[in-house]
């Protein structure tokens, strides 16, 4: 059931070189560590039979979100992401209607 206090979500999809998905994914982790001290209430990432990766972050508010961007995270991390990076596409903002949604149990992946 959706909670008085609806998260905010963002929805993020990229094409990711050949090669490259590994790199991405110890990218997308280690950032999103440093966005869980900083008020994330985590993400998940997804790679969609089109090609196309997905990642899925909660806030709990977009003032939240803005404000654990104001400073840089870590340089080395986001440029390695933004290498494995081959197309980017538009962000969507995600507004919660029913959630069903049970917390998933799985291991992290290892840190670059």
């Amino acid at each position: 059931m959706q909670s008085s206090h609806s998260p905010f979500i963002v929805l993020y999809r990229w094409k990711l070189q050949a090669g490259a998905e590994d790199t991405f994914v110890a990218a997308w982790s280690r950032l999103t560590e440093l966005l869980k001290a900083r008020g994330s209430l985590g993400s998940r990432l997804h790679r969609g039979p089109d090609g196309i990766w997905y990642g899925y972050a909660q806030w709990s508010s977009a003032q939240a979100r803005q404000a654990a961007f104001a400073e840089d995270l870590d340089p080395a991390a986001a440029a390695l992401m933004r290498s494995a990076i081959a197309e980017s596409f538009p962000e969507i903002s995600l507004q919660v209607v029913a959630d069903y949604l049970d917390a998933l149990s799985i291991s992290p992946v290892d840190e670059i």
